[in-house]
């Protein structure tokens, strides 16, 4: 099973797997200050608005998407991490 980055979030954190987190949550627990999550949070949500033929159908909402961008760019591994780490501080 591949876990999702949430769900990779969650798991190292000792959370349960499917558990939302705020923008509070996630900053806490990685370590990155809250204003850097928020200006990735808004990158996701414009990135939802003008970019919608990038969207997966699946996607139904701005936050849910700038949600999946937090959790991608906070990890390592992710392509999101390589993108965004220049707007995340610790």
């Amino acid at each position: 099973m591949v876990l999702t980055y949430k769900q990779q979030f969650n798991k190292k954190h000792g959370q349960p797997l499917a558990q939302s987190n705020s923008l509070e949550d996630i900053a806490k627990l990685s370590g990155y200050k809250l204003s850097s999550i928020q200006k990735v949070f808004n990158l996701g949500i414009g990135a939802y608005k003008t970019n919608r033929s990038a969207v997966r159908p699946s996607v139904k909402s701005p936050e849910q998407w700038a949600y999946s961008r937090v959790y991608a760019s906070i990890n390592p591994t992710s392509k999101a991490y390589k993108v965004d780490k220049i707007h995340l501080k610790r």
